[in-house]
């Protein structure tokens, strides 16, 4: 059976460095690092990932403001409140929870906040420092990943890696940081022919497509190193059999009638391949974990550390 990557864990020492770094910069510099989340609108998620947010601020000695603005609030009164938070000395990272609603053009949004207060990664001037391998900030999920990789000691050097799916948050950013590190990438989607026989080419297969158990243990070469970052809710009259088979996840369609799953089909492709991150807990932790961590590379930069 692979390795389960605990991600809870690998997090935790993420947190734990962060806290130490803040810690380090309170007492030389007498600053606090500081990080801003704008959330606009009630939409149940992300609430509770402003709020997770929150909480892992607090324990790492990271200063947290959130600016709550109702769903009617026009571009241009986002836009000013993004102004406001860019001209603040105290605020080294700011974030626009996605999605936003449906009148507010995301990107303009991301354009608009200070690319060096961009810890999301998502505005062009960090996208294009990304793709020509230049210091910058790189978007969570992303770089958790390679975070992950590089403290199990996984070889990603001359290894041969596919990405399945090309979303500009996960699957591009992803395909370039594994490239900058020497590995030759095949980025496919809805459209690649023969998709099952691409996967089984890559020693590290990244699934980021967002369709539930799509990657089957015939899809993976054996012993590859299989990272899962979907996160699928399956309600329990559309759960499947194996589901049933793990104790938690039949706990959970039992009681609360749904379940979380993956891009991966984690009862296949776990005796096949030799390192797999199970979800829940696997990719998911680590990705506040590298918000955190460029909260303080934000405030390092702006500190000129």
């Amino acid at each position: 059976m692979a390795i389960l990557i605990d991600g809870n864990k690998i997090a935790a020492e993420i947190k734990e460095e962060v806290r130490q770094e803040v810690a380090e910069i309170k007492a030389k510099y007498g600053v606090t690092v500081g990080l801003a989340v704008v959330l606009v609108g009630e939409d149940p998620a992300s609430k509770i990932y402003v709020a997770n947010k929150a909480k892992s601020c607090e324990v790492a000695g990271i200063y947290s403001e959130a600016l709550r603005l109702p769903a009617e609030t026009t571009q241009d009164q986002l836009l000013a409140e993004i102004d406001r938070l860019n001209k603040r000395d105290e605020i080294h990272g700011i974030l626009v929870q996605s999605p936003p609603p449906p009148h507010i053009n995301e990107k303009v949004i991301f354009e608009r906040i200070d690319p060096e207060k961009d810890v999301d990664g998502f505005h062009p001037m960090n996208v294009g420092r990304l793709v020509i391998n230049e210091e910058g900030f790189v978007p969570a999920t992303p770089s958790g990943i390679i975070e992950t990789l590089a403290r199990l000691k996984i070889p990603i050097e001359g290894k041969e890696a596919v990405v399945i799916g090309r979303s500009d948050i996960v699957g591009k950013p992803i395909a370039l940081l594994l490239l900058h590190r020497h590995a030759t990438v095949t980025i496919c989607h809805s459209r690649t022919q023969n998709l099952p026989e691409v996967a089984r080419r890559a020693d590290i297969l990244v699934a980021a497509v967002g369709k539930p158990a799509m990657v089957k243990g015939d899809w993976v070469k054996p012993g590859a190193v299989v990272i899962d970052v979907g996160i699928n809710r399956i309600t329990k009259d559309k759960a499947w059999d194996a589901l049933y088979s793990d104790p938690k996840r039949a706990e959970d369609l039992n009681t609360k009638g749904t379940t979380l799953v993956g891009d991966v089909d984690e009862y296949t492709v776990g005796p096949v391949a030799g390192y797999l991150t199970p979800v829940p807990g696997g990719v998911g932790p680590l990705t506040i974990a590298m918000l955190l961590k460029n909260a303080v590379f934000a405030a390092k930069r702006r500190l000129r550390i």
